[in-house]
């Protein structure tokens, strides 16, 4: 204000001396500086000009500048009218607005650039486009795309210093060779000179709009050229506040994969969990925390989370009530935490029973492969014995749903966890044929083991492939040695799997689950397998850095081979036999595969289970082999302590193991 008031004497003084060449106008004609100042000073206080922060001023700061000095200018026209006294020249008040407004304004943006450490060049970038030398603090950058989210992105990048926003890309001819603030629009087969001409260092893609196939041409494109390319949030996430500006991250490994997902059906996200009880086992784990944010927007009356661990049941309780409070039409649902383990009957029942469950989903499994292959008993314990006390508890509570989240690990498994799922899938496909059944274990139930309980619950299994971003994904584990500058290690050159994301494969399995009248085994389409090699390939070129290999010996990421891990195997399947069906959804389809009978599963069931507990784990491999369809292990290593019968080698190898 000090600042302004003496801009506003000299401006004035100065117009007189212009017209007049009159160095005494503060005493001739005094009354005009009153005004001058009395006038404008209070204009701009109620404007607000003066509760703005400087270093993020922009053209609403100047406006309210133009409409003062407008003003200020007309009241001082006026005043000599009035008050004959002044006596004003007619052009004074015109010569004192042209001096008071760039005066107003550029001691403004004079002040910004000194906080903001800005340039001439970045105070008018209009003036000079293409200069190289940036004086401002953060990493040059090029946005890909010049549409509206590219601007929104450039100018929430010029508030801050991590990034300073150089140059846009876009592959419209149109927009060849023009300029948005000062910044010049690129195509992308001008890459090089856009380096050149502004020193570029990273891209960000700003192109929300874009399908993922076309996303993946895009990254296909620029990944040649050895930046790093990012991208950053969608104005949704940071206007909803789930994301911020500065969370600008590593370009989306679906991008790369270029897999475009298909608008999800709400009728049959709708028909299993609006308005019901929905239960959700694993809710901490990668899949079930997503399948319970879906679930959540389809307005269930009750959400209930079922969790063994602690402190994942902890965190996605918060992240849901976090979710909750932004969207409006969920706050009334209720979230309901239990700590709980699939191997307890007695809680699966209770829980059930207390918030009168509609619908299982059944995500809680232990699914590292080489973990489970040296943890053989608790493998089978949580992966089988854990759904099918799942499944039993659901039927004995009048559940109407049963779905179980299966692998594709289970087709024809190499390793234990598969075989492990692949029984889970058996156990309800046996039930899914009976019309009434005694338990398994039915004294845990609270039910004598001859009576026979009646099964009015619809049991149904959906089966895909690896997920993107879990915690047993590759994805994270390759950003952290590339990270550390490497090695990145690939188990084998010939190794490949297939991926989806996993908010797609939880709408998916929602889907499929409300499709099912009892049985069918669900098979999600993960299309084409991708090769983990080619993979971590990808991940060095987008991070911005070069492969090393013999063909280039000075590169900056070396990729190691490792050898398959234990039950392990090179090629991953979907589908255990040909008799595979079509759906209403182009990415759900339906097979009908062998089963097996109930009695005779549950025999099978028991002597497993007998030959575990008396820790035989050659025995029970044997018999793995002989009841999962395909089963051939892969891996020698049998059990983490015991990989032997006899009593006193098993002792001389827990020595030699643990030392």
């Amino acid at each position: 204000m000090l600042f302004d008031t003496v801009a506003i004497i000299f401006c004035l003084w100065l117009a007189f001396y212009i017209r007049l060449g009159m160095t005494d106008s503060f005493t001739r004609y005094y009354p005009a500086f009153i005004v001058a100042v009395a006038v404008t000073l209070p204009f701009l206080v109620r404007m607000g000009l003066y509760r703005a922060v400087l270093r993020y001023m922009g053209s609403d700061s100047i406006i309210v500048i133009i409409k003062a000095c407008s003003y200020s200018t007309i009241c001082l026209m006026l005043a000599g009218f009035v008050f004959g006294q002044i006596h004003l020249p007619r052009s004074i008040p015109f010569i004192y607005w042209l001096l008071l407004l760039p005066t107003m304004t550029i001691s403004r943006y004079v002040v910004r650039s000194w906080l903001l450490g800005e340039s001439i060049s970045d105070i008018f970038p209009e003036f000079f486009p293409n200069k190289q030398n940036h004086s401002r603090r953060g990493i040059p950058v090029a946005i890909y795309g010049a549409g509206a989210a590219g601007v929104q992105v450039m100018s929430a990048l010029d508030k801050g210093i991590e990034y300073q926003p150089v140059a846009f890309l876009d592959d419209k001819k149109d927009n060849a060779g023009r300029a948005i603030q000062g910044r010049r629009i690129y195509r992308p087969k001008h890459f090089e000179q856009m380096v050149q001409e502004t020193g570029v260092q990273e891209v960000l893609l700003a192109i929300p709009s874009a399908t993922r196939l076309r996303r993946k041409e895009i990254v296909q494109t620029l990944e040649q050229h050895g930046l790093p390319i990012r991208t950053v949030p969608a104005m949704s996430d940071l206007a909803s506040g789930r994301m911020k500006m500065q969370e600008i991250q590593p370009v989306d490994i679906g991008d790369v994969l270029g897999r475009d997902e298909v608008e999800p059906r709400h009728d049959l996200l709708e028909k299993c969990i609006t308005g019901k009880v929905v239960l959700v086992t694993g809710a901490g784990g990668s899949i079930g925390s997503e399948l319970c944010r879906q679930i959540i927007k389809q307005k269930p009356l009750c959400l209930v989370l079922y969790e063994h661990c602690e402190f994942s049941l902890y965190s996605v309780e918060q992240d849901l009530l976090k979710a909750q409070s932004t969207l409006n039409d969920c706050k009334s649902v209720q979230i309901a935490a239990v700590l709980g383990s699939v191997n307890n009957p007695e809680r699966l029942v209770e829980t059930m029973r207390r918030f009168v469950v509609d619908t299982v989903y059944h995500a809680a499994a232990y699914k590292h492969v080489p973990m489970v292959e040296h943890n053989i008993e608790e493998g089978l314990r949580n992966n089988t014995l854990g759904t099918l006390y799942t499944a039993q508890a659901a039927i004995l509570t009048q559940v109407e749903r049963f779905v179980l989240i299966s692998t594709d690990k289970a087709v024809r498994p190499t390793n234990v966890m598969g075989a492990s799922k692949r029984l889970a899938e058996m156990a309800l496909q046996a039930l899914s044929d009976e019309r009434s059944v005694k338990f398994f274990h039915a004294e845990k139930f609270g039910v004598e083991s001859e009576t026979n309980i009646p099964i009015n619950t619809c049991l149904t299994m959906v089966r895909f492939g690896n997920v993107l971003g879990s915690s047993g994904s590759v994805i994270p584990v390759f950003r952290e040695q590339i990270r550390v500058g490497g090695p990145v290690t690939v188990t084998h050159p010939d190794i490949n799997r297939y991926f989806m994301t996993i908010p797609e494969a939880a709408l998916l399995v929602i889907q499929a689950g409300a499709m099912a009248g009892g049985g069918e085994v669900f098979v999600l389409d993960m299309g084409q397998p991708v090769k983990i090699v080619n993979l971590a390939r990808r991940m060095i070129n987008l991070s911005g850095l070069t492969l090393k290999d013999e063909s280039n010996p000075e590169g900056d990421i070396e990729i190691l081979y490792t050898g398959l891990r234990p039950g392990e195997k090179l090629f991953e399947e979907l589908l255990i036999g040909d008799n595979v069906t079509g759906t209403n959804h182009p990415k759900i389809s339906m097979a009908m595969e062998s089963k097996e009978g109930w009695v005779d599963y549950r025999l099978a069931l028991e002597s497993i289970f007998e030959v575990a507990r008396n820790r035989r784990f050659t025995d029970l491999r044997n018999q793995l082999s002989s009841y999962v369809n395909g089963f051939s292990p892969t891996s020698e290593v049998v059990d983490w302590m015991n990989q032997t019968d006899q009593p006193e080698q098993r002792q001389e190898r827990e020595v030699i193991n643990y030392h």
